[in-house]
């Protein structure tokens, strides 16, 4: 759209919107009663501060409602400012709500979960949980179970938050499921994932229940989530096997890294998953792995996997054996899973098809496909072969390194792959390598590699795809995650950092008062103009018009200290494309 007919439209669209903005109001409070009252009169587009300081044993309920252009935001008065501790909760209760910049430290919670999206009998949906961490937030006991964040309700997101040090029995995370199979459509992403140590009961010895992430339970685990993980950082995330805990369908798992973790990323329940463009640097701590499939119809593609060394149900890849006629917390036979395009380097042991076998899992893997991958290690063997899959369709495979461990199929190449590390660490193949082009068969979910570089036919073997195009999608590193992601200063600075896409990301502090930081990537070298107008369409100041050079992320502050409340815009154009940013400014 041309960028004046694009103003335009958002003026109309929003005039009532800048009327309420006008009147909006922002109420400072110190304590969990203040919130209360503030709730009595609050409308959408107010703001609730919170003053910094420590706030003990503060059982709060947010419970309002905004709409989806004037969110109701409830805020620390600086990012990390506001230090809850004690019997200290937090319940998000309503529509449209946001809450940002909050931390929990050295409590616990004497029922329910540390922040909960419902409260007093309500759902919360179309809320967010953002700049917010919860750090040893543990009971007297290690054998008390609660959660640090349950997520209910539907269209809710929780976003560069960070969550460490949890060494009590519960999951750190759960999305919750009802009987009613209707979608969730959460999202979990950018969010640091720190030390979590093995999960173990009260005379020391490891048990379940400390899982991560977990997406459903086992009693809703045929309904449908479609909830999406990604761009996440897991950190010597140990507390179970099962860093990930998949327990529903159609869920997407995208973009993570998992750094030393004793666990994988387990599709445990539910069907019609997909995992890809994962990074997995196992680093050889012990237990540690990949993927682990388990259900029907999950794809499993464009992960690059390093240096894993678990074993049994811990392993590279690990396709699980099924029990006949599965209660719903048993192991489903694997059906249809198809596993193509991953590069599987250094592993101890790469597969491990049919895991699990014994009188009671004895169905084996079913109609599955493994296809394109690059597996190179010296540790055999490369598959390992617990159970006979059932029509099991190997192609365009290349392995190298050890003994493959099974009978050669048709479907497996035994060639070097002439990898070589490259500066960011990971392994690549070069131009020589037996693996460029040499992708068979037809897989048209797969379009792009694990750097959202586009694939063009015939496709590379592996999850890389040699090209020159700009990589979208590098592996997220920890400054890039969490609460202090990418918010220093309001000065302005450039740094050189791995670019997402062509965008203009989200402002830092938004609503602001009175200044703010806007941000902006693009993934070549081009002439760029950043520009802030008003709610009418006025331009108020250009913060940058000049050469943008790919692989950088710029930062500009925007300081809204003589300029009336309301709604500003932010208007980036590079290359003929628009990408736009409301901001609202309160005073």
């Amino acid at each position: 759209m041309n960028p004046i007919l694009q103003r335009i439209s958002f003026s109309i669209a929003l005039l009532l919107i800048l009327m309420t903005a006008a009147s909006a109001k922002e109420v400072t409070v110190s304590t969990a009663a203040q919130i209360t009252t503030a709730l009595a009169t609050i409308a959408p587009g107010d703001t609730i501060t919170m003053n910094n300081g420590t706030w003990t044993n503060q059982a709060i309920v947010f419970k309002a409602n905004g709409t989806a252009l004037q969110p109701i935001l409830l805020r620390a008065k600086t990012n990390q400012g506001v230090l809850l501790t004690g019997t200290s909760t937090l319940r998000i209760a309503g529509n449209y709500l946001v809450v940002e910049g909050l931390k929990f430290e050295n409590g616990y919670s004497p029922s329910g979960a540390v922040i909960e999206f419902q409260g007093d009998g309500v759902i919360s949906n179309n809320c967010r949980l953002t700049r917010t961490s919860i750090k040893s937030y543990n009971p007297a006991s290690i054998a008390t179970d609660y959660k640090w964040v349950s997520i209910y309700g539907k269209n809710n997101r929780v976003d560069h938050c960070a969550f460490e040090n949890k060494v009590h029995m519960g999951t750190t995370l759960v999305v919750w499921l009802t009987s009613s199979n209707v979608a969730n459509n959460h999202r979990i992403d950018s969010n640091y994932f720190g030390p979590r140590p093995i999960l173990v009961d009260l005379n020391g010895t490891p048990v379940n229940g400390g899982e991560t992430i977990r997406v459903g339970t086992s009693d809703y685990s045929m309904n449908d989530s479609y909830t999406t993980v990604e761009y996440n950082y897991f950190d010597r995330c140990n507390g179970e096997i099962e860093a990930i805990s998949n327990k529903s369908g159609e869920n997407i798992y995208r973009h993570n890294v998992f750094v030393s973790c004793e666990a994988m990323l387990t599709l445990r329940h539910g069907n019609k998953c997909s995992v890809y463009g994962n990074y997995f640097f196992c680093n050889n701590v012990p237990n540690s792995g990949g993927v682990r499939i388990i259900g029907e119809d999950h794809k499993v593609y464009n992960n690059y996997i390093e240096n894993s060394a678990g074993s049994s149900f811990k392993t590279g890849i690990t396709i699980m054996n099924g029990v006949p006629n599965s209660p719903l917390n048993r192991y489903f036979q694997v059906k249809r899973a198809k596993v193509v395009f991953n590069t599987l380097i250094g592993n101890r042991y790469s597969f491990h098809i049919g895991a699990g076998k014994d009188s009671e899992l004895s169905l084996p893997p079913l109609d599955c496909v493994i296809a394109n991958n690059l597996v190179w290690s010296t540790k055999e063997p490369l598959i390992t072969y617990s159970d006979t899959p059932l029509n099991m369709l190997y192609e365009g495979n290349i392995f190298y390194g050890a003994s493959l461990g099974i009978t050669k199929p048709a479907g497996i190449t035994i060639a070097n792959p002439l990898m070589f590390r490259e500066a960011d660490s990971l392994w690549r193949t070069g131009p020589n390598s037996p693996t460029v082009n040499a992708a068979v068969g037809s897989y048209p979910f797969v379009t792009t590699d694990m750097e959202g570089q586009s694939r063009t036919a015939p496709f590379d073997i592996g999850a890389d795809e040699i090209s020159a195009a700009p990589a979208t999608h590098r592996p997220i590193r920890k400054s890039e995650v969490g609460p202090l992601a990418l918010v220093t200063s309001v000065q302005q600075s450039d740094a050189v950092l791995p670019p997402v896409s062509f965008a203009l990301l989200e402002n830092y502090p938004n609503p602001f008062n009175p200044a703010t930081v806007l941000q902006f990537e693009v993934p070549v070298a081009a002439e760029v103009t950043l520009t802030v107008y008003s709610g009418i369409g006025e331009a108020v100041i250009v913060l940058f018009n000049g050469r943008a050079e790919g692989n950088v992320r710029y930062r500009r502050n925007f300081d809204g200290t003589h300029l009336a409340s309301g709604m500003y815009y932010a208007e980036l154009q590079w290359n003929g494309r628009t990408a736009v940013r409301k901001m609202l400014l309160l005073k």
